[in-house]
């Protein structure tokens, strides 16, 4: 036992100021940090903490206009509402668990993180600005990574009463770093969406809706509705429905204006009322797997004190809309009597709906021999899986804390999976591996796939065949040679997930992992690099005397190394389906027979961030 561990006493006990405790555990307040190559990087919660105090207003019937700029790094968020009470400004914005959300009163079914959230900002920023305007008198506070540096308070005749809060991230929390404006354009769409009537404009361009989630639909899809889609509103609670032609659901959930990407129970409540109520309302015993599938559309409510399965808020947990009402009774209860209605009122609705649930069933059936050998292999697989190394805490381990991080590398041969396997972090990250080329999926019929021992083990690894409720892996992370062979197994990998499971995508699980091209050192450094311009930025920081390593593959990395490259500082690119973007299309492109343009297009785009623009 080392000294230290025998001399413990009050001397090692110390209590953190609270921005330094935020500063030293940031993952506690705002999830992971990131560098903002990813949508749920911590620096774009920061933007949505601020945005959330603003929505709060407009919810509660104060401003229709909310000013959002993004100038470099500097976020600047304006609204229009009352504007923090001055006496309380410097509290508001520098003390945990101070704000105005705690009894439920002056804010109804708020998103904003109760005390904290804008609190988590302040203290990751390096410079925090936060200005409130009441009735003639304004106040201003200014800050640095926590610390108040400037208190000014004055009085004015023409602004309008609001908040204003502007700030500009640490790069010491958040390590060179930069705003991928896609991530906060389809943020404040959302928030248009989900607030009928308000305005927000983003460095100039006005984002509104009249329709709220029926706009959303809409727009999300690409190919037209089979019907149109069905728009149902009540009191805290909107959703739309329609059928499409894609494989697998499409549906977005929100809470109290939040976006639920990972789901919660109001998603589950929703897809099981749908079922149930479909099943009912033709008096046919349809699966709910049939009657949802290709389905589209968007459920959102309003909870009272909503809890949340992480940080970030992407999955709801609350058990209950409001003391003694559940959220599936909530649901149940609306989507049986309204959709119930809606179709008895619109009986072409109802005939195109129950043509495609029985179409859907008639192709379920015609493969129902080839999946219950399937199934059969799949559950010996699962006790039996050749090609995994299983880590310990899987994403259905709700209750573990360490559940959101539980992820999946597939690798091409096992002189990558090696490599990972040996260094990983055993408790939250597996390591599945291909044994070369997986299946080309476009080309080959769905049974030739689903026969594939290969995409077999992998589904059964996965635990996909049935539904997405069971995934194991909250990350699904495409680990290959950054060659021209890497960047084909990527594209076949994405290929087999758009086509089987688009859902897997459209919830934020697939990645691909980048992996350094370059090591650059000389006898006291060894600086890794991703690209060219790394490249040249290490030659010149090392100076003379250097050498330069070209990796050619995973496997040339040895495992000392490679463990910073899957570690904290792991860099992944998400891959993501555009609103625009049509499935059918894209797996044409990537996998059909244009050979010619395929191979161009691999050629010219070896590195995973340029492909993932498009894919």
């Amino acid at each position: 036992m080392s000294e230290e561990l025998r001399n413990y006493d009050s001397s090692a006990i110390e209590t953190l100021d609270w921005y330094t405790h935020i500063r030293t555990r940031p993952g506690m307040y705002i999830g992971s940090t990131g560098d903002g190559s990813m949508p749920d990087d911590g620096l774009y919660v920061l933007v949505k903490e601020v945005i959330d105090n603003s929505i709060d207003e407009y919810a509660s019937g104060f401003g229709r206009e909310i000013i959002i700029t993004v100038e470099g790094r500097q976020v600047t968020v304006r609204d229009f509402g009352r504007g923090i009470p001055l006496e309380k400004l410097i509290d508001a914005s520098s003390k945990l668990m101070t704000g105005g959300k705690f009894d439920s009163g002056a804010f109804k079914k708020s998103v904003g993180l109760n005390g904290i959230g804008i609190k988590a900002v302040n203290a990751t920023s390096v410079y925090f600005q936060v200005t409130a305007w009441r009735d003639g008198k304004w106040r201003s506070a200014t800050y640095s990574k926590g610390i108040l540096e400037k208190d000014e308070s004055g009085e004015c005749s023409t602004e309008k009463n609001g908040t204003l809060v502007s700030f500009i991230a640490d790069d010491e929390v958040f390590h060179n770093y930069s705003y991928n404006m896609e991530f906060i354009e389809t943020m404040v769409r959302n928030y248009a969406y989900l607030n009928t009537g308000l305005t927000l404009r983003l460095n100039g361009t006005a984002y509104h809706s009249q329709n709220g989630l029926l706009d959303l639909v809409n727009e999300t899809m690409v190919a037209e509705p089979l019907y149109p889609p069905i728009h149902l509103k009540g009191e805290d609670i909107e959703c739309v429905i329609t059928h499409g032609d894609s494989n697998g659901e499409n549906i977005a959930s929100f809470v109290n204006g939040q976006n639920t990407t990972q789901g919660g129970t109001h998603l589950a409540a929703f897809r099981e009322a749908v079922a149930k109520t479909v099943k009912e309302h033709f008096k046919k015993d349809f699966e709910p797997a049939d009657i949802r599938q290709s389905i589209v559309g968007a459920i959102s409510i309003r909870v009272n004190e909503p809890g949340f399965g992480n940080q970030t808020k992407t999955k709801l947990s609350s058990k209950d809309v409001r003391p003694g009402l559940s959220v599936r009774s909530f649901i149940g209860d609306f989507i049986q009597e309204e959709l119930d209605n809606y179709l008895h009122k619109h009986p072409e609705t109802a005939s195109i709906m129950l043509k495609k649930i029985q179409a859907s069933e008639k192709e379920r059936k015609a493969i129902s021999g080839i999946q219950k050998n399937i199934k059969e292999k799949v559950k010996k697989a699962s006790l039996c899986n050749k090609k995994l190394r299983d880590c310990r805490v899987h994403y259905t381990d709700t209750r573990n804390p360490l559940a959101e991080q539980s992820s999946i590398f597939i690798t091409e041969g096992d002189s990558a999976s090696g490599s990972i396997t040996k260094i990983r972090d055993v408790n939250t990250q597996a390591v599945f591996s291909l044994r070369g080329k997986p299946l080309n999926c476009v080309q080959k019929s769905e049974k030739e796939v689903r026969e594939n021992e290969e995409m077999l083990l992998l589904k059964a690894a996965l635990n996909v065949e049935e539904d997405m409720d069971n995934l194991r892996y909250n990350k699904i992370i495409i680990a290959t040679d950054a060659d021209v062979d890497g960047m084909h197994i990527r594209l076949l990998m994405v290929s087999f997930f758009l086509k089987y499971y688009p859902d897997l995508i459209r919830q934020g699980h697939v990645y691909i992992l980048q992996t350094p091209l370059f090591r650059v050192r000389n006898k006291k450094r060894s600086i890794y690099c991703y690209n060219e311009e790394e490249k040249t930025a290490a030659m010149k920081e090392l100076g003379a005397g250097h050498e330069i390593t070209r990796f050619k593959g995973l496997g040339e990395i040895s495992p000392d190394e490679f463990k910073d490259f899957i570690g904290e500082e792991m860099r992944l690119d998400p891959v993501r389906l555009d609103p625009d973007d049509s499935i059918p299309p894209l797996l044409q492109f990537y996998m059909g027979k244009n050979t010619m343009d395929r191979q161009s297009f691999i050629r010219q785009n070896l590195r995973s961030d340029l492909i993932l623009e498009i894919v």
